[in-house]
């Protein structure tokens, strides 16, 4: 605030005197203007020989004379010296070189300072200077009335738009104190934190909406890490659980007892775990978009497809005979393609077909099978991690629920789109997956 009071006075400043400094050259200009014309109008009247003495003037505030080349007064006007020429040696010269010359009034019998302008005349054969003298005491008594106004108003004028300035700033940054008010407030505590909103529509209120929303969305974005670390602790102390006490019960078992047996059921655990932490890597990373990018380069659909397809028997899948590039991550498409086929191949009756097809500037993947469906409430939902139906949880022995947020996740990154839909006739129920992704070039 103070530092904008002193660069207001400092403005002001600078700008009373480029004021006073442009009426000063002003006032100069107009009197050598108006004497210049005087001096015009007496060597006219001097070339005309209808010169008389006293020369005419207009005002009191004009004297006039014309000297010869001796410096001898041959004219003057009411007021002026008859003898003594008002510009003396090099003051003459310099004036009848163009310069005006500024000289004190005492020596013409005029208070104050008195600008003299001087020009040639013809008189027959004769060479004679007109000099006109032209008396600024009214034109600096105007300037320095104005610089006194200005030392007078300026301080007020001052005081005035710093008081405004207080009061309008004051007012416009109160809401902004409330909202470090606010933001001070807001601890890292369960409750959610929000800022106060002034009622004024200005642009403090947007800014003050937009934070709320961040902190809306920080908040929904804390809650769903907390619930994803508790489903995957959940999730990962269930194979642990198994595996000890497996391995408890074998610290108790006979000699005689079937080991490999024994193993095959602990390797049954151990490889739901590393299913479990490779599904949770792979969502980390997913949730990096820096080393996603990273991982981008050209991929051929049909030629992923094809080799995708033929580690699964069940599946029906024609290759395509043209290619459908797209940029993107082979592994990550990979593994959500499969996803989609091992989510369908475990509900399916009979069939799962896969297909690949141009729509548009995307590429559409789809996998249908004919199994009970997920109904339309749900088909959101399911996407949601460590999220399970309780008709999966019944036949999916050993699922995790992350395989849809897995395919979700990895079409993002690719600004694609999956949705799911009712299977299309033949079929008559089950489900169909659809990916779109971007043709690439």
């Amino acid at each position: 605030m103070l530092l904008w009071v002193f660069g207001l006075a400092v403005g002001l400043a600078l700008g009373g005197t480029t004021l006073l400094g442009s009426l000063g050259i002003a006032l100069n200009r107009t009197a050598e203007a108006e004497a210049a014309k005087t001096v015009e109008g007496v060597a006219r009247l001097l070339e005309e020989d209808e010169l008389r003495n006293p020369v005419p003037v207009a005002g009191t505030d004009v004297r006039v004379q014309v000297v010869d080349a001796q410096s001898r007064v041959r004219f003057s006007s009411i007021g002026a010296d008859r003898l003594v020429p008002m510009l003396h040696g090099d003051e003459l010269a310099r004036a009848t070189g163009g310069a005006s010359v500024l000289i004190d009034g005492v020596r013409l019998g005029i208070e104050g300072p008195v600008l003299v302008v001087a020009g040639p005349a013809d008189a027959g054969d004769e060479r004679l200077t007109v000099l006109v003298a032209k008396s600024m005491r009214d034109l600096y008594q105007s300037a320095r009335f104005i610089r006194n106004a200005l030392l007078v108003a300026f301080p007020l004028l001052v005081a005035v738009l710093a008081l405004v300035a207080w009061r309008v700033i004051g007012a416009t940054l109160r809401p902004v104190e409330q909202l470090r008010r606010g933001a001070e407030e807001i601890t890292g505590g369960g409750r959610a934190g929000r800022l106060p909103v002034p009622a004024s529509r200005d642009e403090i209120h947007r800014l003050a909406v937009t934070l709320n929303d961040m902190l809306s969305r920080l908040d929904a974005a804390r809650a769903r890490q907390r619930a994803f670390v508790a489903d995957a602790a959940h999730e990962l102390r269930s194979p642990l659980a198994s595996m000890r006490v497996q391995l408890e019960v074998a610290q108790r078992l006979p000699g005689d007892t079937d080991w490999p047996g024994f193993v095959d059921d602990l390797m049954l655990d151990a490889d739901r775990l590393s299913r479990l932490v490779d599904d949770l890597l792979l969502l980390a990373r997913a949730d990096d978009a820096t080393e996603a990018a990273r991982r981008t380069a050209p991929v051929e659909l049909g030629e992923l497809l094809t080799d995708l397809a033929a580690r699964y028997p069940s599946v029906a899948f024609t290759p395509p005979a043209e290619q459908f590039w797209t940029d993107g991550d082979a592994d990550a498409l990979r593994r959500a393609v499969a996803n989609l086929l091992d989510n369908a191949g475990r509900h399916a009756r009979s069939t799962v077909a896969l297909a690949l097809a141009r729509e548009g500037d995307h590429h559409l993947i789809t996998v249908t099978d004919d199994g009970p469906g997920i109904p339309a409430a749900d088909r959101e939902r399911v996407f949601d991690r460590f999220t399970r139906l309780d008709d999966a949880r019944a036949r999916d022995a050993g699922g995790s629920g992350l395989g849809l947020a897995i395919v979700r996740e990895v079409v993002r990154l690719h600004h694609g789109a999956i949705t799911l839909t009712d299977a299309p006739p033949p079929a008559g129920s089950g489900l169909r997956a659809e990916i779109r992704l971007p043709a690439g070039d």
